[in-house]
């Protein structure tokens, strides 16, 4: 038998608590003289369905055995007076406001679609932002101006940037001498992405830079062209990102002319 997912217990239970919502149709089955709407029923027919489960008379009899179940604990608990407890009221009613409103946000995405020129617009954005070029850098990050310059020092003397970088008050790369891995430039602050980009493959800094987290010795390892996925492949993640921002523009109209007292 195939199990019922969270989910499905979820929209059962806002189910539950909005009978008007579920009270049209014809009854699915009756219980101790409680009727259980086909309405419910065809909720969990179809998130079987979603779930992959073929559209057999097993799992309508699956259903039907769940719903009876159900029925007979909701009876139950009733009796007990659980249906009445604030608490658990409230809990019933944020998870049935929780799918009332998911259906509203797909509701308006579906009446506000976003246009494929929209996204590559946004995906042209994003090229042009990241730049051409990677880098794979390394760096020393220090909290004095002073103990950056003496780095600097110990590295035209000859010491190895590798063990230097164990003074590095930068946890994430210390122990690895500094390596900052592959990334364009614009993942860094401004002052490090600027000192990053005049210097040539195999060359550091040679006065300290500074930013908002201190002063660093910046070394280029070396530099390649930036491979940035095909419009096509990056879509999907793109349609979301352009969705969930299109859903706070709107959640953010309604608040701002909302009257909160």
């Amino acid at each position: 038998m195939q199990k019922f997912t969270k989910h499905a217990a979820a929209l059962l239970v806002g189910a539950m608590m909005s009978a008007p919502l579920l009270a049209a149709g014809n009854t699915f089955v009756t219980v101790n003289g409680s009727p259980v709407s086909q309405t419910m029923a065809n909720v969990f027919i179809a998130e079987q369905k979603a779930q992959g489960a073929p559209d057999s008379p097993e799992v309508k009899d699956a259903v039907r055995e769940e719903l009876i179940r159900r029925e007979l604990l909701m009876q139950e608990a009733k009796k007990a007076g659980l249906d009445k407890k604030a608490d658990i009221v409230a809990q019933a009613e944020a998870v049935r406001q929780s799918i009332i409103i998911r259906a509203y946000v797909q509701e308006y995405a579906r009446k506000n679609p976003i246009g494929d020129a929209q996204l590559k617009s946004q995906y042209d954005a994003i090229k042009a932002q990241l730049g051409s070029t990677e880098y794979k850098a390394r760096h020393i990050l220090v909290k004095e101006e002073a103990e950056a310059k003496t780095i600097i020092d110990n590295l035209k003397k000859g010491a190895k940037f590798d063990e230097l970088a164990k003074q590095s008050i930068d946890p994430g790369s210390k122990d690895s001498g500094g390596d900052l891995g592959w990334s364009s430039a614009n993942n860094f602050v401004k002052p490090f992405a600027d000192a990053l980009t005049s210097l040539s493959n195999g060359k550091y800094t040679e006065t300290p830079v500074k930013s908002e987290f201190g002063f660093h010795v910046i070394l280029l390892d070396e530099t390649r062209p930036l491979a940035v996925p095909p419009f096509d492949e990056l879509k999907p993640r793109l349609l979301q990102q352009a969705q969930s921002q299109q859903i706070s523009k709107m959640v953010e109209d309604l608040r701002a002319k909302a009257k909160v007292q």
